[in-house]
């Protein structure tokens, strides 16, 4: 069964925030280079939740393609 049309857009939209997160980290971690190692472990800390908050998006955009999650049509 295809996905209504708000759907499709949503996960769309879900999963660009994701792969936008995994940029992010990318370019923290390459930033973290130049940090001393005390504020690079930080850095990296945060990195590892953000990788982990992107995952969980891409879970949600899982859920709306197979139809757990679904967006309402605008009244």
């Amino acid at each position: 069964m295809p996905l209504a049309k708000p759907n499709p857009q949503l996960r769309r939209e879900v999963k660009a925030i994701a792969f936008n997160l995994e940029q992010s980290c990318v370019d923290l971690g390459k930033l973290s280079e130049k940090l001393s190692d005390a504020d690079a472990i930080a850095l990296m800390g945060l990195v590892g939740t953000l990788y982990e908050e992107a995952d969980r998006l891409v879970a949600y955009a899982d859920e709306v393609r197979d139809q757990r999650i679904t967006r309402a049509k605008p009244e």
